[in-house]
């Protein structure tokens, strides 16, 4: 038991440091970006572009449930005033950020380890070598650096969206009666820079970890077509751990 639990304590660290090792080499390759910019803007359209119709249809659901459940309980007490306040700052602290994320590893995590692990499975990863062709530059660099910038993007128009769709539910039901006029001033008051940029510094980390996720175990799939579909799964399922992770420890530190 002890030799089986101290196995995995190494396979983890051992994947931690290979990860962040990744990390580093393909920081290092930013420097290259001018000279990878068709990469980097087909990687920026497939994964901004790509994912805004579902990420669209997801805020606005995300918002109106959310005035919904919470501005019926908040009617019981009368201050179903403060309805926008809190749709505004859920949505933009938490909710925009991480279901955003969570929906772009879902899409474009999987998409990423399973063309990577494709392509080292098929040694097309080896035949890069052989032209003297840095995988990590031409693979991973323009998929870290679009997620960098489409993730946030997605972010903002999904808390747009998901605010509007909280002022919808809470003009037209009848059990809230909160006019959108009234929703949108406290919006405004409860909104500023501060919370803003908290929750685009999230939508920043876990767009790197997406991105980072899926290159990472794109590059270590094997064993066939088999390994492919594996290397998909574990891309998803690291990914969303590490993002709940990421977003406990970047709350706590920006209380």
């Amino acid at each position: 038991m002890f030799e089986a639990f101290g196995r995995k304590i190494l396979h983890a660290a051992q994947t931690t440091g290979e990860m962040l090792a990744l990390l580093l080499e393909t920081v290092y390759f930013f420097k290259e970006a001018p000279r990878n910019l068709p990469s980097i803007f087909r990687q920026l359209s497939e994964i901004g572009i790509g994912t805004l119709p579902i990420a669209s249809l997801m805020a606005v659901f995300i918002g109106m449930v959310l005035a919904l459940q919470t501005g019926v309980e908040l009617a019981s007490f009368g201050t179903q005033e403060a309805l926008g306040s809190i749709v505004a700052l859920s949505m933009v602290k938490e909710l925009g950020p991480v279901m955003t994320s969570l929906l772009v590893a879902g899409r474009v995590g999987s998409s990423i380890a399973a063309e990577i692990g494709a392509m080292e499975v098929y040694e097309e990863i080896d035949a890069l070598k052989t032209l003297d062709i840095n995988p990590v530059r031409y693979l991973a660099m323009p998929r870290l650096l679009a997620a960098l910038v489409a993730v946030p993007a997605l972010v903002v128009f999904t808390m747009i969206i998901g605010i509007l769709g909280g002022g919808l539910i809470s003009d037209v039901n009848p059990k809230i009666n909160v006019p959108f006029n009234v929703y949108y001033d406290h919006v405004v008051r409860a909104l500023n820079y501060k919370e803003i940029f908290k929750g685009l510094l999230k939508a920043t980390v876990f767009g790197g970890i997406v991105a980072q996720v899926g290159c990472y175990v794109g590059f270590k799939t094997s064993n066939g077509a088999r390994g492919i579909g594996q290397s998909t799964t574990r891309a998803v399922v690291l990914s969303f751990l590490l993002i709940f992770v990421a977003n406990y420890f970047l709350t706590r530190f920006m209380l």
